[in-house]
């Protein structure tokens, strides 16, 4: 997902980006939908959270 689509769902969200990157804003999305805030966090590329939105992305990392 490219970083316009995150901003997007940011706002959506009612979530303020100011200059953070597309990280940050990702995980400060998981938090304001009340989700545990790991993105970019997966230990050997393994991930139990299947059905996550940023998942692709995430195990690119």
């Amino acid at each position: 997902m490219n970083l316009k689509q995150v901003k997007e769902i940011a706002r959506s969200k009612g979530v303020k980006v100011g200059k953070m990157n597309k990280e940050n804003i990702i995980r400060a999305i998981q938090k304001a939908e009340g989700n545990f805030e790991c993105f970019g966090t997966a230990q050997n590329n393994y991930c139990d959270q299947t059905e996550c939105l940023w998942r692709e992305d995430c195990l690119k990392i």
